[in-house]
């Protein structure tokens, strides 16, 4: 991994680039006007290439402001109708790992409505405990905010998450984008991507574990 301005680089070509978001740095700009992610990746490629101008940098799905994780972003127009048709046929896998509070199961498949839209993911317990169990979340689907409402309505509230679970002031959300496996937009290989929480609480109950 390389680094840019605090932001670990994972992959980078004529077509696609991959990067690990930091937890409260919006995906895309907003009213904040703080620094967002694809401006600042936009100033990676330019600086990596030495181009002029402004580079093309496509944004092909979002993190929520703080949830940090790995971001694909798509480096030509090609590239970007390509990505995102992989993403609209649900042929991109998206793995996030969650600390919840709450007694789940083993694994299960969670299905409803976010925002009156079908909403659908699956979750493995890979260490339950208490006050709280870590889940391997996939989502097949993605709506806004999709993990944290499913959670919180199942009874697993995510730790840190002030809107649906919660969380105290001053604490983190424990959402984290660990994983992304696509297709190449030109070589067409299989390609994944990973990433690991901050070493910060409550990732740290977990770190010596199995």
């Amino acid at each position: 991994m390389t680094w840019f301005r605090g932001v670990g680089i994972l992959y980078l070509d004529n077509h696609l680039l991959v990067a690990v978001k930091p937890p409260n740095m919006p995906s895309q700009a907003d009213a904040s006007g703080d620094l967002d992610m694809l401006t600042l990746m936009r100033a990676y490629v330019k600086e990596a290439y030495g181009k002029p101008g402004e580079a093309f940098l496509g944004l092909l799905h979002r993190l929520d402001r703080p949830v940090g994780g790995v971001m694909a972003f798509a480096r030509t127009s090609k590239a970007a109708a390509r990505l995102s048709e992989q993403f609209r046929e649900r042929r991109v896998e998206r793995v996030y790992l969650a600390a919840v509070r709450g007694d789940p199961e083993p694994e299960a498949v969670l299905m409803g409505l976010v925002e009156q839209r079908e909403a659908v993911l699956s979750y493995r317990c890979i260490h339950r405990g208490a006050p709280l169990s870590l889940l391997e979340v996939r989502l097949q689907t993605g709506r806004k905010h999709q993990i944290r409402v499913q959670l919180s309505q199942a009874g697993l509230p995510i730790w840190g998450d002030a809107r649906y679970g919660g969380g105290k002031p001053g604490e983190q959300i424990a959402l984290f984008g660990a994983r992304i496996a696509l297709t190449h937009p030109v070589t067409r290989e299989e390609m994944t991507f990973e990433a690991s929480p901050p070493e910060t609480q409550p990732w740290t109950i977990w770190r010596n574990l199995p």
